[in-house]
């Protein structure tokens, strides 16, 4: 998707507190929609809940951490 605002409610995560370097995640039309919070009109990620789904446990088991 090319850059431009997440229209709606965008949610960032807690464990940011007053930082910069996070994405935000919104919800829109059944798919998770990801941005950079620092450049809010730059490119947007849409992931199926599918493959957010995947993405997340991936991440929780350490699948995708650097060796």
């Amino acid at each position: 998707m090319s850059g431009g605002p997440i229209r709606g409610t965008r949610r960032k995560s807690s464990f940011s507190g007053n930082e910069s370097d996070c994405v935000e995640l919104a919800l829109r039309g059944g798919a998770v929609l990801a941005r950079d919070s620092k450049n809010r009109t730059g490119a947007v990620l849409v992931f199926t809940p599918t493959a957010w789904s995947d993405f997340l446990k991936a991440v929780a088991s350490g699948e995708l951490a650097g060796s």
